[in-house]
């Protein structure tokens, strides 16, 4: 193995989802280890691995929904599943649910998920996330069909599954989200979950009672016409992935189709915002 390795600094504009779907196309070209950073993430690389057109092949970057930037450095070997334990600390949300890693010891909550997050991707750190759980602790899953729409980990899915739901279709249009999804659901045991790889066409002629979408604000606006056309009356819909001054926006967006606004979270100018049909 190299001594040394790369170091990779990306900035991301919108951050989420193109920060997990950008670690997932790292991974699969060689990259050992991620940092979330609040603007983006830090990559790292055997710098014998590297060559210079390696990049030219990452889809994201050639995205138009977002802007993505990088500069490259050279540093010194380090443990990195180390340095990983070391930062990553265990999640907690209201003192009732908790995102840990199976390293972590267990902790006496309602709602204990376990995941293998990635080097701290997907883990309930992001506010979007965080702001997603809680809707989910304080609203009623009992047997509710439910729709984690761009499940990521699957954190979202799995909680739901956890508090009752008749069934639940997480759904990811990113290959490696989709495989770590399967694992985490297989990891805590929620055989009513039900794990696609694709979009928002998989979803003719389905209904759900519960739909949660924590995606970006441009694709949110794109597909929320079908969203709403599988909601079934009386239903509710949670949105995240955008910023609080993106609420206007979403909200008359929503109110087109038919939506009520209930009420937000905000958590660090992210947001997270339950509608009703």
């Amino acid at each position: 193995m190299s001594s040394n390795y790369l170091e990779f600094k990306f900035k991301i504009e919108p951050l989420q989802p193109a920060s997990e779907i950008l670690v997932a196309e790292l991974g699969y070209l060689g990259f050992e280890s991620f940092v979330e950073e609040e603007d983006g993430i830090t990559a790292y690389i055997p710098a014998e691995e590297y060559e210079d057109d390696l990049l030219a092949g990452v889809h994201i970057l050639q995205s138009e929904d977002f802007e993505i930037t990088y500069s490259k450095g050279e540093i010194e070997q380090v443990n990195w599943n180390e340095e990983w334990e070391k930062n990553f600390s265990p999640i907690m949300v209201d003192d009732i649910c908790s995102v840990r890693a199976p390293f972590h010891p267990e902790p006496d909550v309602e709602y204990d998920i376990v995941i293998e997050p990635k080097m701290s991707f997907g883990t309930g750190h992001h506010a979007t996330t965080h702001m997603m759980i809680q809707h989910i602790l304080k609203n009623d899953w009992n047997d509710k069909a439910v729709l984690d729409m761009g499940c990521g980990t699957g954190v979202l899915a799995i909680l739901a599954s956890l508090k009752g739901a008749k069934f639940v279709d997480a759904i990811d249009i990113d290959n490696w989200c989709y495989q770590n999804t399967m694992e985490n659901v297989g990891r805590n045991d929620c055989d009513n979950i039900n794990v696609e790889e694709g979009g928002a066409e998989l979803l003719q002629d389905r209904k759900y009672d519960m739909i949660l979408a924590n995606i970006n604000r441009n694709i949110l606006l794109r597909d929320l016409p079908i969203y709403v056309d599988c909601l079934n009356k009386g239903g509710d819909l949670f949105l995240s992935g955008f910023y609080e001054e993106d609420i206007p926006v979403i909200k008359e967006a929503c109110t087109k189709l038919g939506l009520t606004y209930i009420e937000h979270f905000e958590r660090s100018n992210w947001v997270a915002v339950k509608f009703s049909a």
